[in-house]
């Protein structure tokens, strides 16, 4: 696989077959691709999310290795503060040795919270810092995880993704950190979608539902990478979204393709106890990708991916500072 893209257009899934009897295909509006990219050229990368630990991260790379999937990023759902640090160090090294990016999530959440309006059917504030306590935990697992050499964070809440980017700004963080807007807060719109890119996303999760209409929408407002499960889990509506791979590179450039898996328990917080189910899903997630992978060869849009290795997204647009902050 290489940078360049495809030197023709994709082929539409059943095209030939179907014209041989006559039934329209409908073409691929130019208008509708993309004009983003990486800052490499690429149009997209790859991410294994649910990585919950070192022995997690070992699967998926001895898998993606034995599989040839190449992969640029893997990222944690549980939280800094569920690893040692003798565990983030493991996986910052391993991940070092392959070139991996790898993405662990900051702090209280407050789905898990004492208060309880995200138990009720409109789900409260739902995954976000509840107080200042909360915010300062997210703050604390930030310096926890970028002095033990992790350079991706993984936030559920605007007010932490703020204050994290005005401390990178700062050099409290590390300037080549990056920050990457979980799934479980997505924006949905162009124009909020946006808002989070001036906050300090340098990646954004969209909801797993989007159409391709809202993506190219998207991609009208704002260059930030997109990150998109191609299979959802079940608690973001267990979508499957194979066969669509191609043209959600084409509309959404750039882009992670995030390699999920519906049908599955969920893990967070990770611990013993979810080991066997664990490390099977992580395996699964990985053969999920080689799926993807082949379905984009076979429709000739396997090019334009970045090369491995590649993690930084490129210059993003950002509100200004306050004043003496």
């Amino acid at each position: 696989m290489s940078v360049n893209a495809s030197p023709s257009p994709p082929r539409r899934p059943g095209a030939d077959a179907l014209a041989r009897i006559g039934h329209p295909v409908p073409p691929a509006d130019p208008a509708d691709a993309s004009p983003h990219r990486f800052p490499d050229g690429g149009t997209w990368r790859t991410e294994v999310p649910s990585v919950e630990g070192p022995e997690a991260l070992a699967v998926v790379l001895e898998e993606s290795a034995r599989l040839d999937v190449p992969v640029h990023r893997v990222s944690q759902g549980s939280g800094v503060w569920m690893l040692t640090d003798a565990e983030i160090t493991e996986m910052v090294d391993a991940c070092a040795a392959r070139a991996v990016e790898l993405c662990l999530f900051t702090g209280p959440r407050g789905t898990w919270d004492t208060g309880a309006a995200t138990r009720t059917d409109s789900g409260g504030a739902g995954p976000r810092a509840r107080g200042h306590d909360a915010l300062a935990g997210c703050v604390e697992d930030a310096l926890r995880a970028t002095a033990a050499g992790v350079r991706c964070l993984l936030v559920a809440d605007e007010g932490v993704l703020w204050t994290l980017h005005r401390m990178r700004a700062a050099g409290v963080l590390p300037a080549d950190t990056t920050l990457k807007a979980s799934a479980l807060v997505g924006p949905a719109n162009p124009a909020s979608y946006a808002v989070y890119e001036h906050l300090g996303a340098d990646s954004l999760n969209v909801p797993s539902d989007l159409t391709l209409g809202h993506l190219t929408e998207i991609r009208r407002a704002s260059r930030a990478p997109l990150d998109l499960y191609v299979e959802a889990p079940d608690d973001l509506g267990g979508f499957v979204r194979m066969y669509e791979a191609a043209e959600l590179i084409r509309r959404g450039a750039p882009l992670y393709l995030k390699f999920g898996l519906s049908k599955s328990a969920g893990i967070y917080p990770y611990g013993a106890h979810l080991r066997e189910h664990t490390l099977a899903t992580a395996r699964e997630r990985v053969r999920r990708g080689r799926l993807v992978l082949d379905l984009l060869a076979r429709h000739g849009a396997d090019g334009g991916m970045s090369p491995l290795g590649s993690r930084l997204p490129g210059g993003l647009r950002r509100f200004p500072a306050p004043e003496g902050n």
